[in-house]
């Protein structure tokens, strides 16, 4: 079964960074894009950041200027690269190729939390 392998999260506090990876059981570039997602208690799964094939990313509004995604294609690897985390980024984090239902893996824990 396809399960991407998220990892990197853990405990930190409020404006510190975190660097997620996930290393894809596809090959990145035969899909067009590869994304993060998040679930937080009590709330729908959903997309923070996207990177297609060519490069091009994309964020939810409220990550925008505080996450970067990128990819390594040598490494078939998708990283997240978090700065100045708030409380409110406390999740579940994920990736996946946009639209799969299949694929989720386990997620990695991120708490934000003095």
């Amino acid at each position: 079964q396809v399960q991407h392998v998220e990892s990197g999260g853990g405990l930190v506090q409020p404006g510190g960074s975190l660097r997620l990876s996930c290393a894809a059981s596809v090959n990145i570039n035969s899909v067009y894009a590869m994304g993060w997602y998040r679930q937080a208690p009590g709330k729908q799964r959903e997309l923070v950041a996207g990177i297609t094939r060519g490069g091009s990313t994309n964020y939810a509004d409220s990550v925008k200027g505080r996450f970067a995604i990128s990819r390594d294609n040598t490494k078939n690897t998708v990283y997240l690269q978090m700065n100045s985390l708030k409380p409110e980024d406390t999740a579940v984090y994920y990736c996946n190729v946009p639209g799969w239902t299949s694929g989720w893996g386990q997620g990695t824990q991120v708490t934000v939390s003095s």
